[in-house]
């Protein structure tokens, strides 16, 4: 299984590592007169921060440009939906950034690292 974005096939599984954060909760804390102490009111649960590394190969650099143009074109601001390779779902997945990396050859194909920042809305 391929890790996917939307159901579209767009990095390749080696040397891909997915790092999920946890979920977080907010409040809101006042001082009331009369009450020794605060008091907390919870604002439930918050987003969560994704972070994807790995490595995007293609034959050619007119083939890489597409593919990074494929990823750049889904940070709209839109809420997608990350399948990891071993079949954890990420729904309501924002791409925040996607930075590329320096350029290598590896051997008949071009190589390069990347790193996505989602936020998964709560």
């Amino acid at each position: 299984m391929k890790t996917t974005l939307d159901e579209q096939a767009l990095f390749d599984t080696q040397q891909l590592d997915i790092e999920v954060g946890s979920f977080s909760r907010d409040s809101i804390e006042r001082t009331v007169c009369g009450l020794n102490g605060v008091l907390s009111i919870d604002l439930g649960q918050r987003s969560r921060k994704i972070r994807q590394k790995g490595t995007l190969r293609a034959r050619s650099r007119v083939q890489m440009d597409e593919r990074i143009s494929k990823i750049s074109a889904c940070m709209d601001g839109r809420t997608h939906t990350l399948i990891a390779a071993n079949g954890c779902e990420f729904s309501n997945v924002r791409m925040d950034s996607f930075v590329v990396g320096k350029e290598h050859a590896d051997g008949a194909c071009i190589s390069i690292d990347y790193e996505i920042l989602y936020t998964q809305l709560a």
